[in-house]
Formats: C-alpha cells, structure tokens, sequence
C-alpha cells in the first residue's frame, strides 16, 4: 500500500500488508497491534523478478537458527569425496592446496568430512600428539586402538580412500610406505625379541589407505573378540608386499570376494595353529609361547 509524503492523512496498514515507499518517503509505525519487521530493500527502476521484499517477522528467527543447523549437520556429515574428484587439488596452479597437503594440512571439502567416525584417521593424522614420524610422502601415528605392544599406522598425505583408489601411479608410493614401516621396526627398542607384519585389511574400517605396522605378541587390551584377531591372523590381511605386487603386475588391488567371512572363522593361535575357544583363553596360549 503505498503513503503519499506530502498528505498528513496515517495510513492503516493490516497484518498481512505491506507498505511500499517511494524516494523520499518516510513510514511511522504508531502503533504495536502487529510484530512490524521493517527490511530495506534497494530496487531498480525495473525490479527484477524472484527479488521483490520480504517482510520478516520475530518469530522466524528461530526457524532459520534450526535451519542453519541442519545445514551444519549436513556439511559436517559428508561422505569422503571420490579420488576422482579429489585429483583436482593436485593441479597445477593450485599451489597452495598442494603445499598444504604436503605440509600435513588439509583441504575444506577434506575438513568436511571429518565427521564421521569412520574418518578418524583424517583427524589422526594431522594431530602432532599422535604423530611419531612425517615426511612429505607419508605421516606415521600410534593406533588409537592397538592391537599389540606395538602398533603404528603409515598414512599417505594424497587422499587416497580405499585399496581401490590405488594403480600403477601409487607404487612409489607404497614402496615408501613400506620402507618407513620397516624403519619404524628398526628404530624400535624390542625389535630383537619381537615378530612384525606389514599389511592392509582387505575391507577397512576406517577411510583412507593405511600400512599396519604391527607386531606378533598381539599383547593389548583392545584385542577383544575375533573380529580383531582374524583381521590381522588370517588372509584378511594383506601383506605389503604382496600389495605392491599386484600394482606392479595388474595396476590394481584385487579384494577376494566372501574376504568378510574370514574374520568369522574359529580362533587359531598364528605360531602353533591350535585352536582356542576364546580371546582370553587365546592370549593365555600366547602367554605361554612368550615364556619360551
């Protein structure tokens, strides 16, 4: 509705309505009957169509915070991107990301998705506490759960997702990974008295390609049911080597299918083979090996 400035007339303006000012104008509210928001919109001559005002009331506040919420949610909730997406970070010209990441940084759409458990090992590995070695290739962390008296996990600082993200490109790559995890036994204190393994789960938990470096006396609280015992005790696990020779032979990483029932097979001690009923009872058996 519109008010002429030069009439000294008020003009009643109802709930629902809206008053449109002209140049010069000037509007006064007298009165408190209605919650009035008033919005300033700057128009052309020609407004544009999707852009007329909006009249905003009190009570929308709140349910724009709980959509701004949401919307936070959602973002922090994002699945990794596909390794195909992420190569663009790496192009020329984009020097600043690729530094960071080279560094141990991270990119905003890599930020993202941190919210979900399973990419713990993003925030890990960018964490200096739990780092105990870095290079511009690779970052070593201590496991959060280790399965052993020693468990160290090798991290590439590319965004590599799964086995599957890896070819011909990667074996370098892997090559590196593998000699760290074995510099990582050399500088170890034990290493003389202790067994190490150096593999990938087939099917991981966690996002983001990982070398376990783990040794044999498998002497943890956290191995706690057979799952975590045949992850690392049967062909669950991949040795490195035989990771890096499938890449050098066919370009990719070949997963067995039916891989899963392996973590369901019964409990077998990895030195001598017998068979024990449960966890406890199998770290007792182990117990006995050490003694030896």
């Amino acid at each position: 509705m519109g008010v002429n400035p030069t009439s000294v007339d008020s003009v009643i303006i109802g709930k629902d309505q809206e008053a449109t000012l002209k140049p010069g104008q000037i509007l006064h509210i007298v009165n408190e009957l209605y919650p009035y928001t008033v919005q300033f919109v700057e128009e052309t001559e020609t407004p544009v169509l999707g852009r007329e005002r909006k009249r905003k009331r009190p009570c929308d506040n709140n349910q724009n915070e709980k959509d701004e919420d949401n919307k936070a949610r959602k973002v922090v909730e994002m699945e990794p991107l596909d390794p195909s997406e992420r190569t663009s970070i790496h192009k020329p010209g984009n020097t600043k990301t690729a530094e960071a990441l080279k560094k141990g940084g991270s990119t905003p759409s890599e930020k993202a998705s941190f919210g979900h458990w399973s990419q713990g090992l993003k925030i890990s590995m960018h964490d200096p506490k739990m780092q105990v070695y870095k290079d511009d290739q690779v970052v070593v962390i201590n496991d959060k759960y280790p399965k052993a008296h020693y468990h160290w996990l090798v991290l590439p600082w590319i965004s590599l997702s799964t086995l599957k993200s890896l070819n011909h490109q990667h074996e370098e790559l892997l090559k590196h990974m593998h000699a760290i995890g074995e510099k990582m036994i050399e500088e170890c204190v034990d290493a003389k008295h202790l067994q190490f393994r150096l593999g990938y789960h087939a099917i991981p938990s966690m996002s983001h390609v990982h070398l376990h470096v783990i040794s044999q006396d498998f002497d943890s609280p956290c191995l706690k049911n057979k799952k975590h015992w045949n992850s690392f005790n049967t062909d669950y696990f991949l040795d490195s080597q035989d990771v890096i020779k499938m890449i050098q032979k066919d370009g990719k990483v070949t997963v067995p299918g039916g891989v899963s029932d392996l973590l369901k097979l019964p409990l077998r001690c990895h030195i001598c083979k017998e068979q024990q009923p449960t966890i406890p009872q199998l770290k007792d058996h182990l117990r006995k090996h050490a003694s030896k």
